[in-house]
């Protein structure tokens, strides 16, 4: 079975737009399945973006009302009420975000085996900054008790999507106005914040790292699409 993973470094996304693409592959992958349509161009695509301000909430709501809600959206951020798993973040320009489209039927069909995949694939690029990043009994990536990488997902079929957020040097303030994945007494950081401002911190320079680390980590072979079929894709949103 294809572990072809087809990158799309999509560049700085609006968060609804990039849902929209996750759909819009993710049905594809979905149709295929049931042998609805012909096979779709791309098995597998992982893509790799940035969001403008945005507050995102998962299937746990508690809390974040309607006046909430206009209290965030007050700061600047835009706020979407998505169905991957989880409560509140945020997401912002300096956090790395990727969303890997997989059929999971191709790797291991299984939802917990995906997830530790996630997790294994950002510790080993903390590791590779010198960074002694965990798990704990709480989803994400953390260092101590401060969260660098959020995880929230969503499975259909095994058709995977939503991702991964890792802070790289985003604003923390804007974690202040809510509290994280609804986890009091929790912190976050980036890794920035860890190490300092350093040129290898931006978003471009650790995509290329996690990139690395998901071809070993899910044992897969890496193609970046090139500029003509990341505007078609692109172009189809």
């Amino acid at each position: 079975m294809s572990r072809l993973v087809h990158v799309l470094r999509a560049g700085r996304l609006p968060y609804q737009r990039a849902l929209k693409l996750q759909q819009t592959i993710a049905s594809q992958l979905q149709q295929q399945q049931q042998n609805a349509s012909p096979s779709p161009p791309y098995r597998h695509v992982l893509i790799l973006t940035e969001h403008e301000p945005v507050y995102t909430i998962g299937i746990r709501t508690r809390g974040y009302d309607e006046t909430e809600e206009n209290r965030l959206r007050a700061l600047g951020a835009d706020f979407v009420r998505t169905n991957r798993g989880g409560l509140i973040t945020f997401h912002g320009p300096g956090q790395l975000v990727a969303y890997p489209i997989l059929d999971l039927k191709h790797f291991q069909p299984s939802v917990r085996w995906y997830v530790c995949h996630l997790e294994r694939t950002v510790i080993e690029l903390c590791r590779r900054y010198g960074l002694r990043a965990g798990t704990t009994a709480d989803t994400g990536v953390w260092i101590g008790d401060r969260k660098i990488c959020a995880l929230g997902i969503h499975a259909s079929r095994y058709v995977t999507t939503h991702g991964l957020a890792l802070n790289c040097d985003v604003d923390l303030g804007w974690f202040g106005h809510i509290v994280p994945c609804g986890l009091v007494g929790k912190s976050v950081t980036s890794l920035a914040h860890e190490l300092g401002n350093r040129p290898d911190l931006g978003v471009d320079s650790v995509a290329d790292g996690l990139l690395e680390c998901f071809r070993a980590t899910f044992e897969c072979e890496l193609d970046e699409l090139d500029a003509g079929s990341r505007t078609k894709l692109l172009e189809g949103i």
